[in-house]
């Protein structure tokens, strides 16, 4: 037994349970444009079963045969946006979002080569936005909160705890943020991610 507690020096920390949430991975695409620096978010079709009208970052599901999160990043924008994989250079990462509703997303800074030439895919973006960077970073988003509360399944044991049925479960709260820029509102996940990427430059 020794012996293979032992065996766990060197391991490599991963979230626990990470195998039960749904695992994404987004870039936050940057470039120069129109002598701006701007960040590109898509509008996505209304025909998407997931989020449709809404305004997100590329990105997309792990899949198995990803090597990395930042491949299946990498590998959803350039579908999205009709880019090659060299037309993206990795800056770095940000930090991992986990959310109270069983989703997990690794966020990557990406910056667009300035030849680049980007070609939406249209069965899943009906535009393209690019935001001034500036322009973000002089406006605070509207903030506001969620409730998370814990609720037992219909066959919790309750006699396996202290208290049954009247044990004091914790409630908890998860930040909201809003942006709107030219009509259009970012929100949900991805203004969490954006307003994370703004706190570290400013």
């Amino acid at each position: 037994m020794m012996e293979k507690i032992r065996a766990l020096r060197g391991r490599e920390a991963k979230i626990l349970g990470h195998e039960d949430f749904f695992e994404s991975a987004v870039t936050i695409p940057v470039l120069e444009h129109q002598g701006e620096a701007c960040v590109i978010l898509e509008e996505r079709t209304s025909w998407l079963k997931k989020n449709p009208g809404e305004i997100s970052f590329p990105g997309g599901r792990i899949e198995q045969g990803d090597g990395s999160a930042l491949e299946a990043a990498i590998r959803e924008t350039c579908e999205e946006l009709g880019l090659n994989r060299q037309d993206l250079e990795y800056v770095g990462p940000l930090d991992i979002l986990l959310t109270p509703f069983n989703v997990l997303i690794y966020p990557f800074v990406c910056q667009v080569r300035k030849n680049a030439v980007i070609k939406p895919n249209s069965s899943e973006c009906k535009s393209l936005l690019y935001v001034p960077l500036a322009y973000l970073l002089e406006t605070e988003p509207i903030t506001s909160e969620v409730a998370v509360k814990l609720v037992p399944s219909a066959d919790y044991p309750y006699e396996l705890i202290p208290g049954g049925k009247d044990y004091p479960w914790r409630d908890g709260t998860y930040a909201q943020f809003f942006y709107v820029w030219q009509g259009h509102v970012i929100w949900g996940l991805t203004a969490r991610i954006l307003e994370h990427f703004l706190s570290l430059l400013k």
